[in-house]
């Protein structure tokens, strides 16, 4: 089951950066003269835009990923040993608190991405 699921995940991965290469196709083969009418501050822009967006769905995907196969994995051993529920679901809210401080980082550096760069 965890092949499939990355399996999945790899496939959607792939999917995604097809998309981000093939939108990008018109710009590359715009006329030279609409390129140089775009102006500098305007074409900063967007690269700017595109690349915070492409940080957030990379980084908000893996970890959705990741969160919903640790709460997997935590039901499953809920389940095999009952006792220990209370061990295992402090060590899950512990793991969930990571990886969304990772999300809430990846979102930092896209705003600084945005605003500062």
């Amino acid at each position: 089951m965890n092949r499939t699921l990355v399996k999945i995940a790899a496939v959607l991965m792939l999917a995604f950066v097809f998309f981000a290469a093939v939108k990008s196709v018109p710009v590359y083969a715009a006329e030279e003269e609409a390129m140089v009418a775009m102006s500098e501050e305007a074409s900063m822009i967007n690269s700017k835009a595109w690349a915070a967006g492409i940080a957030i769905a990379v980084v908000a995907a893996a970890g959705a990923l990741s969160m919903g196969l640790v709460i997997w994995k935590t039901v499953e051993s809920i389940a095999r040993q009952p006792e220990a529920e209370g061990k295992i679901r402090t060590a899950m809210m512990l793991g969930l608190v990571f990886v969304e401080t990772a999300i809430i980082y990846a979102l930092i550096v896209a705003i600084l991405i945005i605003f500062v760069l």
